[in-house]
């Protein structure tokens, strides 16, 4: 993999430095990896194959940054944009590092990254009825050409976005902003003809019907990245971004019991923001596979201590001012027999063979539930990464306070359905409101790069921060 994709990026880096030094730019070029660190454009072709996933961590990473500062350092994200959704886990701030994921066609590439999951749900995927009379939300996308029928460009089949017009969550009178030539009543045909006709409901109807079959794909992936790793989603706040995320983050999080959804203040540049705000990071695995008992400790401290050298000079190499340089120890085991592995932090890098074990043991239950101790473990990977702390980011900029008035006051009004019924809902443009704003649901808050739906019964605040925290089920 690495051969492959190292040509590639070696020549698209270097042009990318020599146009910016051709135009006055002096300065580093930093790359995003899988891990979710950064890397120096000079380096980072040597190790190719770390930067897949490389944008999906960058979003992560963001939402690990942006949670700190507000206090929430346990969150799931939800990353929804045109064509599929990307959701994580970040536990104690920090997001699940694995190096046992798989990319396309099930192979596995064993380099730590981020862990991603994504499914076929987006903006631009297609509604369905499929051979079984049953409505399926993709993976099918409209993409951007044509796009969804409410952009004008030539689409005739339902997409999610178009189901969000259909119901008054998106600006009916914005529909020809793209390119023009589509009504509402263009849009209410496709769900009639496409799939209300075959399941005996109208348009509005299969639009909510959509929007339900949508929330549970997402939901099921938010459950694939908590549940199914032990952890419980009501210990989590859900952090929404994307340029769809926060039109569909409180219905999730009702779904799955969060009791809170934050939204930052630029969702549909969250990723772009990762690139900013993440540290440099530096990752090395040893495989050793050998059972405990008849690992030399000895010679795990020292392999330790080579990997953390290692990543100090790395860092010296890339020159680039830091604030601190940490390293994070852990190995990957799995009882004899197994062929999953779990990865077992430590607290440093010269542990016991008694301390491995415990830990062990407490992840193993944590994520199974089950005791195994007839049975002989084994250390697979050895890990050591290595992070150079960059100078924090004041993430109240994103937003300018110039433009924010002292009470909030919508703009206008519009009918929006929920659950089968029609409420009058205000709508506010974000960068207008107070940054201590509270509003109650049914509410609509636009910005130029999303718009985030608060259902009735929930209740959103304003941080100082910039950020925006809905309450689920917590009205007035």
């Amino acid at each position: 993999m690495n051969a492959s994709v190292q040509p590639l990026l070696e020549r698209y880096v270097a042009r990318l430095r020599k146009e910016l030094g051709g135009k006055g730019y002096r300065g580093d070029v930093l790359v995003m990896n899988g891990n979710g660190g950064m890397i120096s454009s000079q380096l980072v072709s040597r190790e190719a194959a770390k930067t897949v996933m490389s944008g999906p961590a960058s979003g992560v990473m963001a939402a690990a940054y942006t949670g700190r500062i507000a206090g929430e350092t346990n969150l799931l994200t939800y990353d929804m944009g045109g064509t599929s959704t990307d959701v994580a886990l970040i536990r104690d701030g920090n997001p699940s590092v694995s190096n046992e994921i798989e990319v396309e066609y099930a192979m596995p590439i064993h380099v730590p990254m981020v862990d991603v999951r994504t499914v076929g749900a987006g903006g631009g995927s297609i509604a369905h009825v499929n051979l079984a009379g049953l409505l399926e939300i993709g993976p099918e996308s409209a993409g951007a050409e044509p796009g969804p029928i409410c952009y004008g460009k030539g689409g005739t089949r339902p997409t999610i976005s178009d189901a969000n017009l259909m119901l008054g969550r998106l600006d009916p009178g914005k529909l020809n902003a793209v390119a023009g030539g589509v009504t509402l009543d263009t849009v209410r045909a496709a769900f009639d003809a496409n799939i209300g006709d075959a399941l005996g409901l109208s348009a509005l109807q299969a639009a909510e019907a959509v929007i339900s079959v949508a929330n549970a794909k997402m939901a099921g992936a938010i459950r694939m990245v908590s549940l199914s790793l032990g952890e419980d989603p009501r210990d989590f706040a859900l952090f929404a971004f994307g340029g769809a995320g926060p039109l569909h983050a409180a219905a999730l999080a009702r779904e799955l019991g969060v009791p809170r959804v934050l939204v930052p203040a630029r969702p549909g540049l969250t990723n772009a923001l990762g690139c900013i705000v993440a540290d440099l990071r530096h990752d090395y695995v040893r495989t050793i596979n050998a059972p405990l008992d008849t690992v030399e400790m000895d010679s795990l401290h020292a392999l330790f201590a080579e990997q953390a050298a290692a990543g100090r000079a790395a860092l010296d190499r890339e020159n680039i001012e830091l604030r601190a340089v940490s390293h994070d120890f852990s190995v990957d085991m799995q009882f004899q027999g197994q062929s999953h592995i779990v990865r077992v932090p430590l607290e440093n890098g010269t542990p016991t063979r008694q301390d491995l074990r415990r830990r062990f043991e407490d992840v193993y239950w944590k994520r199974f539930k089950v005791e195994l101790a007839g049975m002989r473990a084994r250390v697979v990977n050895v890990n050591c990464s290595v992070i150079g702390a960059r100078e924090p980011v004041d993430l109240a900029l994103m937003i300018d306070p110039a433009g924010r008035k002292s009470t909030a006051e919508p703009t206008s009004r519009r009918d929006v359905m929920f659950d089968g019924v029609t409420h009058d809902t205000p709508v506010y443009w974000r960068d207008h409101l107070p940054s201590a704003v509270t509003l109650q649901g049914p509410a609509i808050i636009e910005q130029f790069d999303t718009t985030i739906l608060v259902p009735p019964g929930d209740r959103v605040e304003g941080c100082a921060n910039g950020n925006l925290i809905i309450h689920i089920g917590a009205a007035a």
